[in-house]
């Protein structure tokens, strides 16, 4: 193990202990302590390389929002923030790169694309760097180069979805899948839980499939030619927010309503999609729950006191089927 890597564990064990000298009646002891906060005895924050996705809807800025407000200087942590340029994925390698050579103490990776990223997790492996995968996985599910993933069950969050819609239509429907971008694993685990839930069933038909880019405009454009050729669309599935509020926009410009002649779900449970399903736009959004930046904190302080921890570590999801529903969650919504 590195002599970096020592001082860290260390540092992480001297909070532990710290915490539980200081029992239950210093709550704010507590909190500084349970985070590493000062990095410990030797003074030094914990340096974390947040490989990232950056700009790409709402979800995405909420999930890495909260990722920077959680690792702060003040919990003993120095956070080192690399988006990607324009989603690409060599610029995200070039970052791990960066992040191996400086010698890091941990580095969170959330990848634009699953697959490629074999090379720069042995180089993290060999350099004794630990990787945490944040909300997306790597394509082929190798274990053995990551330490840990931490994100909610996209296939059953996209299971939950099926199941409504079966439940909306007992008798069968014909549906459209607009897809967020190709080679990503969270795109490939919702299809996964859709199709594992209603594929086989003939009843409900297939009439296509699209990727929109996660994008609201690109989501109106696709949908809109999709309702030039198909006059009898029941419903639709949307793998973001922005997709199927961009869905909604291409009913209402054909002259329909969305939420009654065109039902429409999505997954991620934004404030914008929530205030949707409320005013009727909406039927249905599965929530994919972006605030885990206490999972994760709490995470790396485990591994860097060489504690094991499971390889998926699942962020509970809500379900919303109701503008009912939708309404009593919006007062208190984070994102």
């Amino acid at each position: 193990m590195r002599t970096k890597s020592i001082r860290r564990v260390i540092a992480v064990a001297s909070a532990l202990l710290v915490l539980a000298a200081c029992g239950s009646g210093d709550d704010s002891a507590t909190s500084a302590s349970a985070t590493g906060a000062e990095g410990g005895g030797d003074g030094d924050l914990v340096t974390v390389g947040f490989v990232a996705v950056g700009p790409e809807g709402a979800w995405r800025q909420a999930n890495e929002q909260n990722m920077q407000e959680t690792f702060t200087t003040e919990a003993g942590f120095d956070l080192k923030y690399a988006p990607a340029a324009n989603l690409d994925q060599n610029s995200q390698i070039a970052a791990f790169t960066s992040f191996v050579d400086e010698g890091v103490d941990v580095i969170l990776l959330s990848a634009t694309e699953g697959s490629g990223w074999e090379d720069s997790l042995r180089r993290a492996q060999e350099a004794e760097i630990p990787v945490i995968l944040i909300d997306r996985g790597i394509e082929p599910d190798d274990t053995s180069l990551y330490v840990t993933r931490i994100a909610p069950d996209n296939f059953e969050v996209s299971a939950s979805v099926a199941e409504w819609a079966m439940s909306e239509f007992p008798d069968g429907m014909r549906y459209y899948v607009l897809e967020g971008p190709p080679g990503v694993s969270v795109v490939n685990e919702r299809n996964e839980g859709w199709d594992a839930t209603i594929g086989d069933r003939s009843e409900y038909e297939k009439v296509g499939a699209q990727t929109a880019n996660w994008s609201t405009e690109e989501a109106k454009s696709v949908f809109e030619t999709v309702l030039r050729a198909n006059d009898d669309i029941d419903f639709v599935f949307a793998q973001n927010d922005e997709m199927g509020l961009g869905a909604a926009q291409a009913v209402e410009e054909a002259g329909l309503v969305p939420g009654e002649d065109v039902k429409i779900a999505t997954i991620d449970g934004t404030r914008n999609a929530l205030q949707a399903l409320a005013d009727g736009r909406l039927n249905f959004v599965a929530e994919y729950n972006p605030l885990f930046g206490e999972t994760a904190l709490e995470v790396v302080n485990s591994v860097l006191a060489g504690e094991e921890v499971e390889p998926y570590i699942i962020v509970p999801s809500l379900t919303f089927d109701s503008p009912e529903a939708a309404k009593e969650a919006l007062p208190d919504r984070k994102f």
